[in-house]
């Protein structure tokens, strides 16, 4: 991305949110991280508790779909599903399919977490996912308020294991996940509301820059 539009970017959320100017930097090398991953065709895991669960959820919706953009499939791949069935039905398909970037919530795979918490152990509900999703070069987010959720560590390093990139959003002092990621933002507060609060306009500006850096 041109530096400049960057820039444009870190003043946009900075006016908005003052208090996250300490942030931008980190922003800024998590956002190569994920362009990076995805310039090689890589995708994103993330995961988190309580809240930070539907943080999860909620970037995987921003980066599998248009955001901001709607993201018509390529001409190519519409004239590939035309030819590959009848035009009508291969008009709507590309009609009604969007460009998407690779992001998987690992929150939301109820059966194989109660079963890998009550089969095998707790505290590896998201290490598991990230041993059998995980490839070299992907990037894992993980949301923590507090930094030291014992089931979001093991799930960071068993990412670092296989040549993953991590990315950590945590509250003030960064707790454990600091020392363990790649990159951690650090917003400045303690409350979870609070962080959680700030987590937002930063998952956000993240994921416009994303459809911007890939889409236009």
């Amino acid at each position: 991305m041109d530096k400049h539009v960057l820039e444009n970017y870190m003043h946009q959320l900075v006016e908005r949110y003052p208090e996250l100017e300490a942030c931008t930097s980190d922003i800024r090398k998590a956002f190569q991280l994920c362009a990076d991953t995805y310039h090689l065709s890589g995708k994103i895991l993330l995961c988190g508790n309580g809240g930070s669960a539907s943080d999860c959820d909620h970037i995987v919706g921003e980066l599998m779909k248009g955001f901001l953009s709607k993201r018509p499939v390529s001409l190519s791949f519409r004239d590939t599903l035309v030819e590959q069935w009848d035009h009508k039905v291969g008009t709507y398909l590309a009609d009604h399919l969007q460009q998407a970037l690779p992001a998987i919530s690992l929150t939301n795979h109820s059966a194989l977490i109660t079963a890998f918490a009550n089969d095998v152990e707790p505290e590896m509900i998201f290490a598991q996912q990230v041993y059998g999703y995980g490839q070299k070069g992907d990037v894992l987010m993980v949301l923590t308020t507090s930094g030291n959720s014992t089931n979001v560590l093991r799930a960071v390093q068993t990412a670092r294991a296989l040549g993953m990139h991590t990315i950590g959003l945590t509250g003030k002092h960064g707790g454990h996940v600091k020392a363990l990621c790649d990159v951690t933002i650090t917003v400045p507060w303690e409350r979870t509301p609070d962080i959680q609060e700030r987590h937002l306009p930063i998952y956000h500006i993240l994921c416009t820059m994303l459809e911007k850096e890939f889409f236009g």
